[in-house]
């Protein structure tokens, strides 16, 4: 198969769909891998270590889409993209349709097969392909609250550790998925006073345990968001519905109850966030005010760290990405894991939470492989 790699144009974004180590694998299986000059310079990969792991170095995006029978991305296709895509290719990436509308229109009619690495699951029922991610995010989601609580960034003045004598800061995290733990166990570690809010009795019995009773769990209501958010410092939004829009746990009229300055960071603003007041910001413009409250609502936080997060997504993603390669989509019909990451075929949903969040027809995919 031919594999192309463009490079990431999303806004601040540097990682790169395959790491040379990874495009070195699919040479060895055969496979034809080309990547847009420049593609892995923001992970500090460069265009010569592409070419010792034996893929070619392709000077433009149009080119790279158009020699390819699959497209390996990490972000979701803007629109210069998902317009070069064409039906029979195949797109293995970041989607998040549930809150995009306009990229969802435009996979539909390029009839192309889209693949999202954050509905893939495994036996266990985790999103293998998400989690590296999560973790990565879980843990950038702690230093950049700490950052944003300082005053010259327009938080309150709190230093997150705090000193001797002085309390350090209390953090809120909401959801104890992967990157709730990995922004809870970042925060204990860091000195802060840590409380997870989780409906799963059973995680939360895993949290206490691995924490040793250092972060506090409670079990997530109304009334207990309602009592946190007024004792926290910084607010950690990391719930998630696999391929739905994030729902919607803390309101704008429950701003004005926080302390000023104090500081929400929605990690599920890449599934439409989970503050009411959340919008998609970048690295290069992180913030914004609303109600004396703080929000770093960044969409891509791993691209602040593209080479860990580039090797880590390759290591996640690397197996599937090679059955694509080797089988095509009948790597769907083998393997039911994978086959829940497929979101889009030959011009119809294929993915039930996805239809649903955008009041779109779902299309069974086996139905869609039978009509052509």
């Amino acid at each position: 198969m031919r594999v192309g790699v463009p490079r990431e144009i999303k806004k601040n974004e540097h990682r790169v769909g395959l790491t040379p180590t990874a495009a070195r694998e699919y040479v060895a299986h055969g496979h034809v891998v080309s990547i847009e000059t420049g593609a892995g310079l923001g992970a500090g990969f460069t265009d010569t270590d592409y070419q010792k792991a034996g893929a070619a170095i392709v000077a433009d995006a149009a080119s790279i889409f158009a020699g390819a029978d699959m497209i390996v991305k990490v972000k979701e296709p803007q629109k210069i993209e998902w317009e070069r895509l064409r039906e029979g290719q195949i797109l293995f990436t970041y989607l998040h349709l549930a809150p995009d509308p306009d990229q969802t229109r435009g996979l539909l009619a390029s009839r192309c097969a889209a693949i999202a690495y954050e509905t893939v699951t495994d036996a266990r029922g985790g999103l293998p392909l998400l989690a590296p991610m999560s973790e990565v995010a879980g843990r950038i989601a702690v230093f950049s609250a700490a950052e944003t609580l300082l005053k010259h960034n327009g938080g309150m003045g709190l230093l997150f550790c705090g000193v001797p004598g002085v309390a350090p800061a209390r953090v809120l995290v909401l959801g104890g998925g992967v990157v709730g733990m990995n922004a809870a166990r970042m925060a204990m570690g860091l000195g802060a006073e840590v409380v997870v809010l989780e409906r799963s009795i059973p995680r939360m019995r895993e949290i206490d345990e691995l924490t040793g009773g250092r972060v506090i769990t409670r079990f997530s209501s109304i009334a207990a968001i309602e009592e946190e958010l007024v004792k926290a410092d910084v607010v950690i939004g990391a719930v998630l519905v696999p391929g739905a829009e994030a729902p919607t746990l803390v309101r704008r009229d429950q701003l004005a109850r926080m302390k000023p300055g104090s500081v929400l960071v929605d990690v599920a603003i890449d599934q439409g966030g989970c503050f009411e007041t959340s919008r998609a910001t970048t690295h290069e413009d992180p913030t914004y005010v609303i109600d004396n409250v703080v929000h770093y609502c960044v969409a891509n936080m791993p691209g602040a760290a593209p080479r860990t997060s580039s090797e880590a997504l390759n290591n996640a993603t690397l197996p599937f990405g090679l059955a694509l390669a080797d089988k095509g989509l009948e790597a769907l019909k083998r393997d039911p894991h994978l086959a829940r990451g497929l979101n889009v075929l030959n011009g119809e949903v294929t993915y039930p939470a996805v239809a649903k969040a955008l009041s779109l027809d779902w299309a069974d995919p086996f139905g869609v492989w039978a009509k052509g």
